[in-house]
């Protein structure tokens, strides 16, 4: 059975740093891009950053966190980090990882959504 787990969420304060961790298994890792999406309360899930290709070569970032969130991939883990630097109160919000059998491109471009989600991971940042 294909599993997605965030690990990492928590409380910090206004220009700390988080590490958020997806871990997979139950389908071919290698074979899929993984994406992080957030939701804030009362608004629509949106995806912020995106890994895929051939060594996860490509990386897209959202433009509210270009330069202050970078993602990476553990391979012996199966896992996909997002590190979070610099937080404002804005990143406040549940964070989401999925995996697709497309890629990057296609989930920016919301012609594909994932085929699997984790449960989320809560990152509340107080200024």
């Amino acid at each position: 059975e294909a599993e997605l787990v965030e690990s990492g969420g928590g409380l910090v304060e206004a220009g700390q740093s988080l590490r958020l961790s997806c871990t997979g298994s139950g389908f071919p890792w290698n074979d899929y891009a993984i994406a992080w999406f957030r939701q804030r309360p009362g608004e629509k899930r949106q995806i912020i950053s995106c890994i895929s290709g051939f060594g996860r070569s490509e990386k897209k970032y959202a433009a509210s966190v270009k330069g202050r969130f970078t993602i990476s991939e553990d391979h012996a883990k199966n896992a996909v980090n997002l590190q979070m630097d610099r937080l404002k109160s804005e990143d406040t919000a549940t964070y989401y990882c999925g995996a697709t059998e497309y890629n990057c491109v296609g989930l920016w471009s919301s012609l594909a959504t994932p085929r699997y989600w984790g449960k989320g991971a809560l990152v509340t940042v107080s200024s």
